[in-house]
């Protein structure tokens, strides 16, 4: 039996084992389509990954979608890199996967969960996620590096 939290669904797999990721589809899309992390280096993703709880979603044994979390499972955690590739867009897959992460069992009792979207509030209200109001940002605070993986000339 696994030791990582894993779901099925027709032919997919949701699964938290590292040893199914593949690096080279979640570093494509994250460095080359994702509009958060583009031009991140692979050894900068390799730690996130490595330091992160991370989700796959596959079809028959390929990776197809991803999510991960940076969390203490204990009080905090924060949703990052989330996607599901475009030729699979539409299935409900995002929805599933979100369904897959908030039930994972090491999770229950968070008391605070964050994530940062510009397109996709809609799919996370579905999940009981909200837009931190006014007084919330007014105490938000960050330090963000926004061009960090851009090259230098």
């Amino acid at each position: 039996m696994s030791s990582y939290y894993e779901q099925r669904k027709d032919d997919f797999l949701v699964s938290t084992d590292p040893a199914l990721l593949d690096i080279a589809v979640i570093h494509g899309y994250l460095s080359g389509e994702s509009y958060w992390a583009q031009g991140i280096p692979l050894p900068v993703l390799q730690e996130a990954l490595s330091n992160s709880l991370c989700f796959g979603v596959y079809e028959q044994g390929r990776q197809v979608g991803f999510a991960r979390l940076v969390t203490d499972k204990a009080t905090f955690a924060y949703l990052a890199d989330v996607f599901i590739l475009p030729e699979l867009r539409g299935r409900g897959l995002s929805k599933w996967l979100m369904e897959v992460i908030q039930s994972h069992p090491a999770l229950q009792g968070l008391r605070r969960w964050m994530l940062m979207t510009r397109d996709a509030q809609g799919l996370y209200e579905q999940f009981g996620w909200t837009v931190l109001d006014e007084e919330a940002r007014l105490r938000s605070m960050q330090r963000h590096f926004k061009d960090i993986y851009k090259k230098k000339d």
